[in-house]
C-alpha cells in the first residue's frame, strides 16, 4: 500500500515539473516571438534604409559617369571639329591686335601675319605702329585685345585705362570708318601672378570699366573670363599654351558670326 502511495505521489511530483517546465518553455517562446518580431521589423527597416541609400548612391554614381562621359564626348566632337576649321580662311579679312598673348598666333601659325598685328609687352599709349599698318590692311574687322600690360602701366587707375582705350577706339573709328570694332576683354590670370603683381586682383574691375566703355560707343564686347581652365596656361600663369588659340578664335568668330 505504501509503495503504491509513493509511486503515486512521484507521479503527481513529475507531471507537476512537467508542467512548470512547460509554462516555462511557452513563457520564454511567446516573450522571444515577441522580442523577435520588433527586432524583426526594425532590422528590415535598417535594410530598407541601406538598400535604399546604396541605390541612391549608385544612381547618383552613374548620373555623375554619364554627364562626364557626355562632357567628354563634347568636347572631343569639338576638337575634332576646330581642328578641321581654316582659320587662316575664316579670319582673312579680319586683324587681331594686340599684345604677346596675340602674337601667339602668327608663333604657332594658326593665322596669317597678314591678320595679326601684336608686340611684346606694348601698353595701349605706344600703338602708332600698329594703327599705321592696320590702317594699310584696311580689314572687314578689327579684334582688339589689349589690358594686361596696362593693368600694371595705369596701377589700377581703371579711370585712365579707359581714356586710353576710348582714344584708340576712337582713332580707328576716324582711319577705318567702315571697319567693325570688337573688343576682347582682358584675359585672368592664375594666383602665381596675381601673388607677383598684386594690382591684377582689380583685374575685374578693369574688365567692367571696359565694358562699360564698348556699351557708350556701341562696340561688342567680348567677355572671355569663363573661355579659359587652368591646363591651357603655360607656366608664368598669364600666357596660354597652343591647343587654346583655337578655342579662342572661335569664340571671336561666334560673336562676329565670321
Amino acid at each position: 500500500m505504501m509503495k503504491k502511495k509513493k509511486h503515486k505521489l512521484l507521479k503527481y511530483c513529475c507531471v507537476a515539473i512537467g508542467v512548470i517546465v512547460v509554462g516555462i518553455l511557452i513563457a520564454e517562446g511567446v516573450s522571444s516571438f515577441r522580442r523577435g518580431k520588433v527586432d524583426t521589423s526594425k532590422g528590415i527597416k535598417i535594410i530598407k534604409q541601406a538598400e535604399k541609400g546604396n541605390v541612391t548612391a549608385i544612381e547618383n554614381k552613374i548620373e555623375k559617369l554619364e554627364e562626364k562621359d557626355q562632357t567628354q564626348k563634347k568636347a572631343d566632337e569639338r576638337e575634332n571639329e576646330d581642328t578641321d576649321k581654316n582659320y587662316k580662311a575664316i579670319f582673312a579679312n579680319s586683324v587681331i591686335m594686340g599684345d604677346s598673348i596675340s602674337e601667339a598666333f602668327t608663333e604657332y601659325d594658326i593665322l596669317n601675319a597678314s591678320s595679326v598685328i601684336a608686340k611684346i609687352g606694348v601698353e595701349l599709349d605706344e600703338l602708332d605702329d600698329q594703327v599705321a599698318k592696320v590702317e594699310k590692311l584696311n580689314p572687314q574687322v578689327i579684334f582688339l585685345s589689349y589690358g594686361m600690360n596696362d593693368i600694371i602701366a595705369t596701377r589700377g587707375d581703371t579711370k585712365e585705362f579707359v581714356k586710353q582705350y576710348d582714344a584708340l577706339l576712337e582713332e580707328l573709328n576716324k582711319k577705318l570708318p567702315d571697319t567693325k570694332l570688337f573688343v576682347n576683354s582682358i584675359f585672368p590670370v592664375q594666383q602665381q601672378e596675381i601673388e607677383r603683381e598684386p594690382v591684377y586682383e582689380k583685374l575685374a574691375d578693369y574688365n567692367e570699366a571696359l565694358r562699360e566703355l564698348c556699351d557708350k560707343r556701341q562696340i561688342a564686347y567680348i567677355d572671355n573670363t569663363d573661355l579659359v581652365s587652368d591646363s591651357y596656361y603655360e607656366e608664368d600663369g598669364v600666357h596660354f599654351k597652343a591647343d587654346f588659340y583655337p578655342y579662342w578664335l572661335n569664340h571671336m568668330a561666334e560673336v562676329a558670326a565670321l
